[in-house]
């Protein structure tokens, strides 16, 4: 238990139904909790109380109080968000915080934190994404989506989808069990990485189109981090009468996403990688006109409401609570402000790998084509996923491989509490300098 709660307990403060949705899931961070200062190392208390301010600017600077609400531990710099997010101390502590709920007092915890979720969660991650609350709905993450999405589409033996040559693994299954199971065809799209513009993407995926095409499934965003013409393909979709499925788990949180705006006809995301949520949380869109076309892979016959699509069972509701802090934070913060914030030491990152000898920079030229927070790159005579392990035992730096596409790339994703300072770390240890 965090020092946080013993002193409520202490002054007489259970959570019981009353304080739980008083305090509510985003307020329950300890000050007792250490966090990342202005600098590379931990340093003091965090507040997860108090109000976050608006960074002005994209500078280390401006970021330093936001840092500070991350309590990664000492010497470590974290470079690998597209993996798996590190959540600020708010979110850690708002889990405990509705796992003691449902220890003190089961009945009522339970039903309180379904009240945050129904409440603030649900309807936060609507507003934050351009949708209706009853278009979305929670799922432990962007796999569980994606398959929910596959599998809800009708489709008959010699229909075929569509998907690109850089999904990921999550984005191709779902699609190669319907091949297995209905006889559904699966043409891949070969896209350069990286592709040379928006245009050139459209042009590749819009040849390949046959009249017996049903479905087009693509990332927002690759692991490799190039950015896809999302309302473009979703534009081309509906024209034909096509349903667009689109995987956004490296896009949500990273910077503004509208899906009333792109068009898409379902969206599926993880939400504890770039929003900074808990472990085990997604979701999954389905725009209100498209319910006939994709069904719920849980109700025979239903295409309604959004309880027909919530996947069945128990759920952890202290975790799905949480994205309230979550949700707290990215608004505090600014979906634009981390955009830029992120474009910034990507920018600045290309700009001290540009100097290495060797590296061959593989991200896309334009902010058109790259995303702003990951940035793959190969260094001659570097395997990929041996940098992993020498980085991280040489400089305590978490960085990740990319070795697909036709790449030994290393992949860096960087997010608002890494610094210029990390960059350079990182770069001093793949130029050869000691750490």
């Amino acid at each position: 238990m965090s020092e946080n709660l013993r002193a409520k307990r202490s002054a007489g403060s259970d959570l019981s139904r009353r304080g739980f949705l008083t305090v509510g899931a985003a307020g329950l961070a300890g000050a007792s909790l250490s966090g990342c200062d202005a600098g590379a190392e931990p340093g003091g208390a965090v507040d997860g109380q108090s109000a976050i301010a608006t960074p002005a600017g994209v500078e280390d600077e401006a970021w330093a109080h936001v840092r500070a609400r991350f309590i990664l531990e000492a010497g470590t710099a974290y470079m690998n968000n597209a993996s798996l997010g590190m959540p600020p101390a708010s979110v850690a502590e708002a889990v405990g915080a509705g796992y003691e709920a449902l220890s003190q007092e089961p009945l009522h915890g339970k039903h309180d934190l379904g009240e945050v979720i129904a409440r603030r969660v649900v309807p936060g991650l609507a507003a934050l994404l351009g949708a209706d609350p009853g278009e979305v709905v929670l799922t432990r993450n962007a796999s569980e989506a994606l398959h929910m999405g596959a599998v809800g589409v009708r489709l008959e033996a010699g229909d075929e989808v569509l998907v690109t040559s850089q999904e990921h693994p999550a984005g191709r299954r779902p699609w190669d069990y319907r091949a297995a199971r209905d006889g559904v065809k699966v043409n891949t799209v070969f896209i350069p990485s990286p592709f040379e513009s928006e245009a050139q993407v459209v042009g590749l995926m819009e040849d390949a189109i046959t009249p017996a095409t049903r479905v087009i499934a693509f990332c927002h965003v690759t692991r490799g981090g190039h950015l896809y013409p999302v309302r473009q393909l979703c534009a081309i979709a509906r024209e034909r009468g096509i349903v667009s499925h689109v995987d956004g788990a490296q896009a949500v949180g990273m910077f503004p996403v509208n899906l009333h705006d792109l068009g898409c006809d379902t969206y599926s995301a993880s939400l504890h990688k770039w929003l900074l949520g808990p472990m085990g949380t997604g979701v999954f869109f389905v725009r209100a006109d498209a319910r006939e076309r994709v069904r719920s892979a849980f109700a025979p016959d239903g295409s309604g409401g959004t309880l027909d699509y919530q996947p069945p069972g128990t759920s952890s509701l202290p975790t799905r609570a949480a994205l309230a802090a979550s949700l707290d934070f990215v608004e505090a913060v600014g979906p634009g402000n981390i955009a830029a914030r992120t474009r910034y030491l990507s920018d600045y990152l290309k700009t001290r790998l540009a100097s290495l000898p060797g590296v061959t920079i593989l991200s896309g030229p334009t902010p058109a084509t790259s995303c702003p927070g990951s940035t793959i790159f190969e260094q001659e005579g570097v395997d990929a996923v041996e940098a992993v392990t020498l980085v991280a035992e040489r400089a305590g730096i978490h960085i990740d491989e990319h070795q697909r596409d036709g790449h030994n790339a290393i992949r860096i994703s960087t997010h608002v509490y890494n610094t210029t300072a990390e960059i350079d770390r990182l770069a001093d240890v793949l130029k050869g300098q000691p750490a």
